[in-house]
């Protein structure tokens, strides 16, 4: 089976990133994809601050990480960058973590002015951490997400089929990418 890691990096709960997250892993799910979300404000204050790399909390999701074929990075850009939560977080990641992943960075923000934010401050991380099959970023204004009370999400027409566009494009690139192949990985 296909496995997804769907990382939240906000530090607020709810959040119209957190509810992303969720829409996007039960579309995937409908798909046949095992998804597992994991939220970057659960993990111990004091491991991230500290950098505790040998963190027992660390364990299950370095585990969900390894066995994932495709990671989702999903986070508000707060002035115009990625979350700090979400930077302590991966700072704790093996060097090549997302080597051989696919990755779907969506990000939302509360102006279109933020849009770049991905690509000039979270793609060089994903870089760093050996990704090098990132897909177009999913960005979303807070204006065409709205949370509910209840806890439902609603989106503009717009931004669900752009939503629906990217994931249908990460689920294409798990299920076909070479990368995934363990015979044409060693087969050399």
């Amino acid at each position: 089976m296909t496995n997804i890691l769907a990382i939240a990096g906000s530090p607020s709960h709810p959040s119209r990133t957190y509810a992303i997250l969720e829409y996007a892993a039960k579309l995937l799910q409908q798909q046949g994809l095992d998804v597992d979300i994991i939220s970057v404000r659960d993990f111990p204050a004091e491991d991230l601050v500290f950098g505790r790399y040998d963190s027992p909390a660390l364990e299950q999701p370095k585990a969900l990480l390894e066995k994932a074929d495709g990671v989702i990075i999903a986070t508000p850009i707060y002035k115009a960058a990625y979350t700090g939560v979400l930077k302590a977080f991966l700072d704790l990641l093996p060097q090549k973590a997302l080597s051989g992943k696919v990755i779907l960075p969506i990000a939302t923000g509360g102006t279109i002015a933020h849009l770049l934010a991905v690509e000039y401050a979270l793609k060089p991380i994903l870089s760093e951490l050996g990704a090098r099959h990132i897909l177009a970023s999913f960005y979303g204004v807070d204006k065409q997400i709205q949370l509910e009370t209840d806890g439902s999400l609603q989106l503009d027409e717009d931004i669900e089929q752009r939503l629906n566009d990217a994931l249908k494009e990460l689920i294409e690139a798990v299920k076909y990418s070479p990368i995934e192949s363990p015979e044409l990985a060693h087969a050399n």
